[in-house]
């Protein structure tokens, strides 16, 4: 990753105006976005700034819930966090290098990066207790029945695992790059 490549990304509002599929539910969805208090705390005491690059397609049912709530979390902490958006297809060395551990070009994929635009950790494409379920028990439930359970856990869950997780994330990451040498 470099700074050109990274600044031509589009911010999330760009991309959310550039949204072709399901526009009206990303929409929705950023417009009800939210950020616990809690969650913004942390953001803001992290002791190092990070630049976020999200790998995504407007398509993307786990990126339409995910992405407009890591949106809300950087607004909430713009002097900590940075977000850029780049398509999955347009850039296949970026997600061919972000494989699920099953080797799928599963999205969104978060890339975390230094000022410097060194890549030190990423996060996705869903969160860890959504994913289990849906690789595990709901995974031989036809297409359309497990599609209801994911959106549903996204809708009780409002965020809070995803922002949970990438602060986790970020929290470690920070505490790497303060260590002494």
């Amino acid at each position: 990753m470099n700074a050109d490549r990274y600044v031509a990304a589009l911010t999330f509002a760009d991309y959310l105006a550039s949204v072709v599929k399901n526009r009206k539910w990303w929409q929705d969805t950023y417009r009800l976005a939210s950020v616990r208090e809690e969650h913004i705390e942390r953001a803001i005491a992290l002791a190092s700034s990070w630049k976020l690059l999200a790998i995504t397609e407007d398509w993307c049912g786990d990126a339409v819930n995910i992405l407009p709530y890591i949106a809300r979390l950087v607004e909430a902490a713009p002097q900590k966090l940075e977000m850029r958006l780049l398509g999955r297809d347009a850039n296949p060395d970026l997600i061919n290098a972000h494989l699920t551990a099953d080797r799928t070009r599963s999205i969104p994929s978060v890339i975390v990066l230094d000022d410097s635009y060194m890549e030190h950790g990423w996060w996705g494409p869903r969160p860890l207790p959504l994913q289990e379920q849906a690789m595990g028990d709901w995974w031989s439930l036809p297409k359309d029945e497990r599609r209801v359970r994911i959106r549903t856990w996204y809708a009780r869950d409002r965020g809070r695992q995803v922002h949970d997780e990438l602060l986790r994330l970020l929290e470690g990451l920070t505490a790497i790059r303060q260590r002494p040498l």
